[in-house]
């Protein structure tokens, strides 16, 4: 067994995932770990296909020979090429939830319904100005509307967790600011890395031009970034990308 993985044995809470999804046979569904199928099974009884990705090359073969509308790809979620789907549901393993997470909401999407640490979820939906505020908060806001659907108890799992996990159900925000999805990510990860200082200053350690600055409001540039809500990492990724672009050779 990898490191962080968690089996989900309660069948009643993989049923109950599997219909917050809202599957019907249309869908391409991608599951992510599915383990020895406790999900998947659920998942290949209402989708017309499932793309399940597992690490483990025993698991992978014995999730394939289990169900047939499903096609197992072995290998590490986190390198291998993404499947055309449009939904996803899975009890992602742990120790690559927020890079797997960054990785889903950068392609398109009509629903996704996944299992996290609770923990986790918390760090997702948290606030600005708040200890859990970071990276990943804001990727989730821009990206998508989070609700959380149910809590998971310890004993759900074998073997069994340190901490109860939550179900959340994600749909793309269609009411977001459009800015280049490159730049917004780097600028959220890069100014996080200096969330203490002053929005100004720690774009200038990052190397953004001065005159970038002059494009964005004062309150942003004095602010923090772990003070910043969604819209303004938008507004800073917005005035890099048009400076890059007023600047780049023609």
């Amino acid at each position: 067994m990898k490191a962080g993985q968690h089996f989900l044995v309660d069948r009643g809470i993989a049923e109950r995932i599997a219909g917050y999804a809202e599957i019907s046979s249309s869908d391409r569904v991608l599951e992510i770990g599915p383990g020895r199928g406790s999900l998947t099974e659920f998942l290949a009884s209402r989708a017309g296909r499932v793309y399940a990705i597992e690490a483990d090359p025993d698991l992978a073969h014995y999730v394939e020979e289990r169900f047939p509308n499903v096609e197992v790809i072995q290998g590490d979620a986190l390198r291998v090429d993404l499947p055309e789907y449009n939904k996803v549901v899975s009890n992602l393993p742990y120790h690559i939830s927020t890079k797997i997470t960054l990785r889903l909401l950068g392609r398109p999407f009509d629903l996704m319904v996944l299992m996290y640490q609770r923990e986790f979820v918390d760090r997702m939906l948290a606030s600005p100005g708040t200890k859990d505020y970071g990276r990943l908060s804001v990727n989730v806001s821009y990206y998508s509307n989070v609700e959380i659907l149910e809590t998971v108890p310890r004993s759900a799992f074998r073997p069994m967790p340190h901490v109860s996990s939550a179900v959340v159900r994600l749909r793309p925000r269609a009411d977001r600011e459009q800015v280049d999805d490159a730049m917004f990510s780097s600028i959220s990860r890069d100014l996080f890395t200096k969330r203490r200082k002053k929005v100004k200053n720690a774009l200038a350690s990052i190397g953004i031009a001065e005159d970038v600055m002059l494009d964005l409001d004062p309150a942003i540039l004095d602010a923090r970034p772990e003070d910043l809500g969604v819209d303004e990492f938008v507004r800073i990724a917005r005035a890099v990308s048009e400076h890059q672009s007023r600047n780049s050779p023609r």
